[in-house]
């Protein structure tokens, strides 16, 4: 299955180069053209691999700051070109306020991709005992490329700043470990941190199927040094990515319809257990020594990454007691910062331009002050868009200190409650079928669209494979800041099954609708949303119940033994507001945003057709065996 080629060419504009500023009456590519001169190197490394990058050098007179400039760096594996001193691309720089202000802007290449010599690895290892020059990583790669640009480059300051989006995120982070004194400033933004663990690759156990799939049919294996090819993108036959996977059957055929040209997809697919692949690609365990000022950016509604901007904030705290380490997170997709307005997601809307925002008032001045000394860079240890409420945050610590555990019990009769259930015995059940797996959108798609994370679950509530659980109408606004943690007391009468949570905020029944020429439609075509008792998805993760005990040990489930599931699924920050109701879904498929369980204790890539069977899930909700959802709640002020 594809993504669009739309939405790759957006996905690799924002993690190779950003957004580009355009000065009024002129073009961007003139604007770079008449502004900055480009200059191409291959730097060698200390293993003798020769990495590329171009330089992007303010031209003398360009700017009323003359210098001199620092440098402000991002490394991607989508490549860096246009190639050829002679060829200016039309995007550059991260945001018009930085192009603007003056930089010396590099893009380089990672090892093993494009013009970049040596092997490329899936989010390289970073390697603590290095014994010798061979022993090489993202963040000695940094430091030789660092030591270069400072000897190399004329009329730079001496400071170094470093961000990237996406994968570039990974290797801006892994090059602030260990990292050169030159290094001043990092942004690691929405930086895949550990792909088992709720990033791109794995959630829950479960396989992110679509994203995958979708992803890794453009991005290939090299032999390098090679120019970018044309992308040929493959065909399902079907625009229906739901009848496309499902036809497709087990995992496993995916890979073989590869034919083995694609080892970084089976890689992916075949360690299906938190074994020493992953492990070893931790990026949270290693961040260590990091000397420059830090700003981590995520967006709430990040479809890819959003996991990894929590990790990597919480991990250079543990390492770097007293770092400047900041976490920015807004009402954002997957970059959406960079490359939209962010005021709005689908049908929801955010009361005002989000990324507009980000990008002048907390992303340039950040730059501005550590790469130029310039004032009102300092910023607080979490700002954070509260959604629901619509409004930006600050607080001294993530999550808030005031925020106290509470949990959200199921109660007989659909209903959801702080109050913990008094009966002796209370269970409710629904038939799961891998035949006919639970949609995660109510429309066709081919693709994974980034709106699926704050949309309408109405279609959900009316399948009897979801359980729904909410609240009466609040009286008063309920924060919720923080990591949300399903704490499930199930049964199956399979080996094997999946629990699906979604915390949903289920809007009044005399909420307005928005303008008819309102942004958020559904799909093209599609009637005006009707946005009273609207269920907007907050979050959703899966959790395959074989690690309900061990990441590493899966365990089959004795088909009628009660057995708790619990997990801890990425952080929120909204606002459900009084009137409205407080609602979790609980279901056993999700499809094709996540790969079928056979609900057969198996390889679930190498599962055969026999072996996807319907099972019956139950989830209980007495005194003796309480199912819920746990929370943070922030006091009203």
């Amino acid at each position: 299955m594809k993504r669009t080629i739309a939405l790759v060419v957006c996905f690799l504009t924002v993690v190779s180069g950003g957004v580009l500023a355009q000065a009024p009456g002129a073009s961007q590519e003139e604007f770079i053209k008449s502004h900055y001169a480009k200059f191409e190197y291959r730097i060698p490394m200390r293993d003798g691999v020769k990495l590329f990058v171009s330089v992007y050098t303010p031209q003398a007179g360009a700017f009323k700051d003359a210098g001199p400039y620092p440098f402000l760096m991002t490394r991607t594996p989508y490549s860096c070109g246009p190639y050829g001193e002679d060829k200016m691309p039309t995007r550059l720089g991260v945001s018009q306020e930085l192009l603007e202000s003056g930089y010396i802007f590099v893009c380089g290449d990672a090892r093993g991709r494009y013009e970049s010599e040596g092997v490329f690895q899936e989010m390289s290892p970073h390697i603590e005992d290095k014994k010798s020059n061979k022993d090489v990583d993202e963040s000695t790669d940094m430091y030789d490329t660092v030591e270069f640009l400072l000897k190399h480059v004329e009329n730079n300051n001496g400071k170094v700043g470093i961000t990237g989006i996406s994968y570039p995120g990974f290797y801006t982070s892994a090059s602030i470990i260990d990292s050169h004194p030159a290094i001043k400033a990092a942004s690691p933004q929405a930086p895949m941190t550990n792909l088992f663990f709720n990033d791109d690759g794995y959630h829950g156990g479960a396989f992110m199927l679509s994203a995958n799939h979708g992803f890794y049919v453009f991005f290939k294996p090299q032999k390098n040094p090679t120019l970018p090819d044309k992308r040929e993108y493959s065909e399902p036959g079907t625009p229906d990515s739901y009848k496309f996977y499902l036809k497709a059957g087990p995992t496993g055929n995916l890979d073989k319809a590869f034919d083995g040209s694609n080892f970084l997809f089976h890689d992916q697919l075949v360690h299906t257990t938190y074994d020493d692949y992953w492990k070893k690609r931790d990026l949270s365990l290693h961040m260590k020594n990091v000397h420059a000022a830090v700003m981590t950016v995520g967006g709430w509604f990040d479809a890819e990454d959003l996991s990894g901007p929590f990790k990597t904030f919480h991990a250079i705290d543990e390492f770097n007691p007293g770092a400047v380490n900041t976490l920015v997170v807004g009402p954002w997709t997957h970059g959406g910062w960079s490359r939209s307005d962010g005021d709005r997601l689908g049908d929801v809307s955010f009361g005002s331009k989000t990324g507009v925002f980000f990008l002048s008032q907390i992303q340039f001045p950040f730059f501005e002050h550590y790469l130029k000394g310039h004032d009102g860079g300092v910023l607080p240890k979490a700002y954070v868009f509260e959604t629901g409420s619509n409004v930006w945050r600050k607080y001294d610590a993530w999550p808030p200190k005031s925020a106290a555990a509470k949990t959200l019990y199921f109660r007989e009769g659909g209903k959801l409650s702080f109050d913990a259930p008094a009966e002796k015995a209370g269970v409710d059940e629904y038939v799961s079928d891998p035949a006919h797996p639970v949609p995660f959108v109510n429309y066709t798609t081919d693709t994974v669209p980034q709106r699926y994370m704050d949309d309408d679950q109405r279609f959900a509530s009316r399948r009897p494979d979801v359980l729904t659980y909410e609240t009466e109408p609040l009286t008063e606004d309920v924060t919720i800041a923080g990591p949300v943690r399903p704490k499930l007391k199930v049964a199956s009468s399979g080996t094997d099954a999946d629990f699906v949570v979604k915390l949903i905020d289920v809007y009044p029944n005399d909420f307005p609708d928005p303008p008819n020429d309102a942004v958020g439609k559904r799909v093209l075509g599609a009637a005006p949303v009707l946005m009273g008792g609207y269920e907007q998805l907050v979050r959703g993760e899966p959790m395959r119940a074989k690690f309900r005990d061990s990441w590493e040990k899966p365990t089959a489930l004795t088909p009628g033994k009660m057995v708790e599931v619990n997990a801890e699924m990425p952080d929120v920050n909204h606002t459900f507001r009084a009137g409205h109701r407080i609602m979790v879904q609980v279901q056993s498929s999700w499809f094709p945003l996540v790969d079928r369980n056979p609900q057969t204790f198996v390889d679930i890539p190498f599962a055969k057709p026999e072996q996807f069977v319907k099972a019956t899930e139950s989830v209980y909700r007495s005194a003796g065996a309480a199912s819920g959802v746990e929370v943070l709640v922030v006091p009203q002020k």
